[in-house]
């Protein structure tokens, strides 16, 4: 069991003091990393609360800070602020601060730590999962090594690394021993289990139709070239440890003054390596029993972790073209589909809605994978989802349980950033991050109905009563802010 004290003191003179510094971050967070490098080369005591762990606790923040972001940090309990805040203090006002942290003792109304009995509830960082061998993956395993696995002829088509059913029903007649009929159920029960896909969208038949084990799917899915061999895991469990290791992994590589990621330095990790092993399993989760908010936490944590690992394997696009391959491209094998990153964001999360240059909707009717998309787009997925570049919003992980309420604080997160979200009353102009302009249709078909889910989503603020002032005029500006897509890889 960690300490409470996740900011452990340094030295003898630290442990004298009587206070604390309460830093309020998330793990991979550049702004959070800053701010607590600043402070311990201060020689202050540093409590860290990774929000992302204990979301019990954003209610009460939220009302002693008065924002949603992070960092929000508070000398014994005076509030200061973010990074920015904490870098801009008077140098007078902060000896002050220090003063008070050395010389007085935590008061009783100080901002809340965790319970002890809390730490470890939320998040998976070292990826132990409970991993029981499948019934069958032996079975599997040894079809595998027999011989009939090949390339085959579908019409002028050759289709590698395939095998047609009635090989397989022979091959489980004869080396299993099962008679015809129970050989070709168990050919059934293998499909149905996620062993083997049709190579045409076929059921599992006594015939020349052919399949193909999921490890030797051809859309190069960054999670295949290994058969998932544990049962069944529960996809949200899963998607919440990759995307904590992920965060981990990321928040461990960023450098000192947390702008760039040591990717090169990831992908030589031997945590990257246990991150890949856990990512095969996702071949075989059920996600057609998945709840709406089930969903939205599985493929939001997905994406993300998804993002990261795609900059390790291919490198970060560079350009128009590279982002538009780079994001139709880089997939994982999911409850055996392929899903891009395209397919997640706007196949499932926004409904099967054409996303930005695409020409069809993602989906087709008959797609087995439109089973499983959102009925409706969500327009707070826009705020959770990392695409891997500077202007991003910021990266957790999130859980079925209250995902509503947690894409609301990053959304109101979001939008008190002067980067994301720009409103001048007396000109009655309101200046707003690119992904307004590109999925306008999620937020309102006109500027208006915009600007008013925008007011509605935002925590009460300046900005907010400025937002406001600005539609209850009769004439009102709408216009979009550069994009940021330089990347956050170290060279």
């Amino acid at each position: 069991m960690p300490s409470l004290n996740t900011g452990s003191p340094m030295d003898g003179a630290e442990r004298s003091q009587m206070g604390r510094v309460t830093v309020y971050s998330v793990t991979g967070c550049p702004h959070c990393l800053q701010a607590k490098s600043h402070l311990r080369e201060l020689g202050l005591p540093v409590h860290e609360v990774d929000m992302n762990r204990h979301t019990e606790l954003w209610v009460r923040v939220k009302e002693l800070a008065g924002r949603s972001t992070v960092p929000q940090i508070f000398f014994n309990s005076v509030h200061v602020g973010g990074n920015d805040d904490l870098h801009t203090l008077a140098p007078e006002e902060l000896e002050r601060l220090m003063r008070l942290v050395r010389e007085e003792p935590v008061p009783l109304d100080a901002p809340p730590l965790p319970e002890e009995d809390h730490l470890e509830e939320v998040g998976n960082y070292d990826g132990e999962i409970k991993c029981e061998r499948d019934e069958f993956a032996d079975m599997v395993a040894e079809f595998k090594q027999c011989g009939v696995i090949g390339s085959h002829m579908k019409g002028l088509r050759v289709c590698r690394n395939s095998f047609a059913g009635v090989q397989l029903v022979d091959w489980l007649e004869r080396e299993k021993g099962l008679d015809r009929s129970k050989a070709f159920e168990m050919g059934k029960v293998l499909m149905e289990r996620k062993f083997f896909n049709s190579v045409s969208g076929k059921e599992f038949e006594e015939s020349s139709a052919l399949f193909r084990l999921l490890e030797h799917d051809p859309h190069s899915a960054l999670n295949v070239r290994e058969m998932a061999t544990c049962s069944p895991l529960q996809a949200a469990e899963l998607s919440e440890i990759l995307r904590n290791m992920m965060l981990k992994l990321y928040s461990d590589h960023l450098s000192a003054d947390g702008k760039l990621v040591d990717y090169k330095a990831v992908s030589r990790s031997p945590s990257f390596e246990r991150y890949c092993e856990l990512a095969v399993q996702l071949q075989r989760v059920e996600l057609r029993t998945l709840s709406r908010e089930e969903k939205l936490s599985f493929f939001i944590n997905i994406y993300n972790a998804l993002v990261i690992h795609g900059n390790l394997r291919l490198g970060s696009p560079k350009n128009m073209w590279q982002r538009y391959r780079f994001f139709n491209y880089v997939s994982y094998l999911i409850g055996g589909e392929v899903f891009t990153l395209q397919d997640i964001e706007n196949g499932v999360l926004r409904g099967n809605r054409k996303g930005v240059a695409q020409l069809l909707k993602p989906f087709s009717k008959s797609d087995p994978r439109l089973q499983v998309a959102l009925p409706d787009a969500e327009p707070l997925i826009h705020f959770a989802l990392n695409c891997g570049a500077k202007g991003c919003p910021p990266i957790k992980t999130y859980t079925a349980k209250d995902i509503d309420s947690q894409l609301r604080i990053a959304a109101e997160a979001f939008l008190e950033n002067d980067d994301c979200c720009r409103v001048d009353a007396a000109k009655g102009e309101v200046k707003l991050s690119q992904l307004f302009k590109w999925y306008k249709g999620d937020f309102g078909d006109t500027d208006e109905k915009m600007l008013n889910w925008i007011l509605n989503h935002m925590s009460d603020s300046p900005k907010k009563s400025s937002l406001q002032a600005v539609l209850k005029a009769t004439k009102f500006k709408v216009s979009y802010m550069p994009y940021d897509w330089s990347t956050n890889g170290k060279d």
